[in-house]
């Protein structure tokens, strides 16, 4: 069964990084959920990112805020494809520090990257990856974006006053 690592420097980013649990729990994909500091652990983050792809995850959702550098140290030290969230902390510089140290990787060392706060957006991104290769999320996948439409469609006939 295909798993979602979804890691964050703290658990000050939980708030942001559930969207993430929460909508890949509504694919029924399984998701491992840990604290890895660049900064304040790095022997962890070493040993999450090379060991990972061993413990049967396939795709990695990495948050940070500040300066950020989990997702691209993640995604140096890792085979797998890596979402970045920048997460708008309170010593953030308005979340643009997040976003530029997670956006800005260099050559080689792709990362991933949605909106600032955007845990649901990446979680989406992640079960878009595994249904490349399982039918099944996939299949929850088409439904999910039908469902999408609806809301949108529904919405519009309010706007038109029921027509």
């Amino acid at each position: 069964m295909s798993k979602v690592g979804i890691i964050m420097g703290s658990t000050s980013d939980l708030h942001v990084m559930q969207d993430a649990v929460d909508i890949l729990k509504g694919f029924d994909i399984d998701v491992e959920v840990d604290i890895v500091s660049a900064h304040r652990t790095p022997d962890k983050l070493y040993d999450y990112g090379k060991n990972a792809h061993e413990r049967g995850i396939n795709v990695i959702i990495a948050g940070a805020g500040g300066a950020a550098h989990l997702p691209g140290m993640i995604a140096a030290l890792s085979p797998l494809p890596v979402i970045g969230v920048p997460v708008k902390s309170s010593n953030s510089i308005d979340g643009w520090d997040s976003v530029l140290s997670i956006l800005q990787m260099p050559g080689g060392v792709p990362v991933a990257t949605v909106a600032l706060n955007g845990a649901k957006n990446a979680g989406i991104l992640a079960a878009q990856i595994i249904g490349t290769a399982d039918k099944c999320v996939l299949d929850k996948i088409l439904t999910y974006k039908d469902e999408l439409k609806i809301k949108v469609e529904e919405g519009a006939k309010k706007v038109r006053g029921g027509k």
